[in-house]
């Protein structure tokens, strides 16, 4: 019995270990098909994001094409500290319209060799063509392909990571940017991670590197030198994720059918809310859009959650849950989003520089959750 067991789970990691996995990044993404739609801004340093010199300074980086990313600018840093690195800087106001529509062009082609996709934004995702509508055997020919249809059909450049899991692909299109491709295979896991810096493994941010730092690990074979329960104990959880992940093992399927977990949006403002009025305004609006995508989606929750960010960038998040599932009505959810609010920042104090409503624990609408009278008191509850 005991032969059978373990028969069966090595047959199960070989199926992991066989897979073929695909990680595809678009290069540049907002800023290439800007680009591409208004060729002169090639040669330019492009920043797609608010001006800073007409938003009083506010705003933050979405991306910016290689010209303006060799003085350093990246995405997610403020507009104004990207102006600093780059006086020269052309900024463009994001089109998230425009950048959606062409993701989906993209995606129709992925399409047309496999349904295992998981999207992870606009600009990358996942796809398991270990089986592929085409029947092609080789991932590294079908990982070309998709490159070679994309330029042609949609006149964009991506970059693809090739391997037998999540991880491996996912830094191995991360390699060779700009149109690069990096295959790595499993007799290949050490030459690719070893010299790595610990910074490029997803997991280990900002606030863990310097502690990484302090135990000696700068590079994959560093990380690789010490043993699960050195991890575990400085890290926790994470670290034996991370131990596993730079001997190259990541079991994470390709989540095609990924179930939505929460619904919602949220804004970021030029200049920020101040006024109960405008506050009123917003949340009336961003409760009407969390409605319809709620019907759309069929769906209905029991906790919402508000996401207020204030001028010196300090997120809150405060959040209620009810017993019964949220009505889909506009004016509930505006009514709780106002009460959350309050609890944050006062009438008197507003200032919001981003705003955001959430609905979470989510569940299929078929499921109802229905109120029985079935007792008269609390005191004929059973205990």
């Amino acid at each position: 019995m005991l032969l059978s067991f373990l028969t069966r789970i090595l047959k199960e990691v070989s199926k992991v270990d066989d897979r073929k996995i695909v990680h595809i990044d678009m290069d540049a993404f907002y800023a290439s098909i800007e680009m591409r739609d208004d060729p002169k801004l090639a040669s330019l340093p492009l920043v797609i994001a608010r001006d800073p010199r007409k938003t009083g300074g506010h705003g933050v980086v979405a991306t910016a094409n290689y010209v303006a990313r060799s003085y350093g600018v990246h995405s997610a840093m403020s507009s104004q500290e990207a102006l600093k690195l780059c006086p020269q800087a052309y900024f463009k106001d994001p089109d998230f319209k425009k950048y959606r529509a062409v993701s989906n062009q993209i995606h129709e082609i992925f399409h047309e060799y496999t349904d295992y996709i998981e999207p992870i934004a606009f600009d990358e995702a996942y796809l398991d063509i270990t089986v592929n509508k085409k029947q092609l055997h080789s991932a590294i020919q079908t990982a070309r392909m998709i490159q070679q249809e994309i330029f042609s059909k949609v006149h964009l450049t991506c970059s693809a990571g090739v391997s037998y899991n999540k991880f491996l692909a996912k830094l191995a299109s991360d390699y060779r940017k700009p149109v690069g491709m990096t295959v790595v295979r499993q007799d290949e896991v050490h030459n690719f991670l070893f010299p790595l810096p610990i910074e490029k493994f997803r997991g280990v941010g900002k606030k863990t590197v310097p502690k990484m730092h302090q135990l000696g690990i700068f590079t994959g074979k560093d990380l690789y030198q010490l043993s699960s329960g050195e991890l575990i104990s400085h890290f926790g959880k994470m670290g034996y994720v991370l131990y596993q992940r730079v001997r190259g093992v990541d079991e994470r399927p390709v989540e095609w059918k990924r179930i939505r977990k929460s619904l919602g949006n949220e804004r970021t403002f030029d200049q920020p809310l101040t006024t109960l009025a405008s506050v009123d305004n917003f949340l009336k609006r961003s409760a009407d859009r969390l409605s319809k995508e709620v019907a759309l989606q069929q769906k209905h929750g029991k906790t919402l959650v508000l996401k207020v960010r204030n001028s010196d960038f300090e997120t809150t998040t405060k959040r209620v849950t009810l017993d019964d599932f949220f009505p889909n009505r506009s004016e509930t959810f505006q009514f709780y989003g106002k009460q959350l609010l309050d609890q944050i920042q006062p009438n008197e104090h507003y200032d919001i520089r981003l705003l955001g409503l959430t609905l979470t624990n989510l569940a299929p609408l078929e499921f109802e959750n229905i109120a029985l009278p079935l007792w008269n008191n609390a005191s004929d509850r059973l205990t």
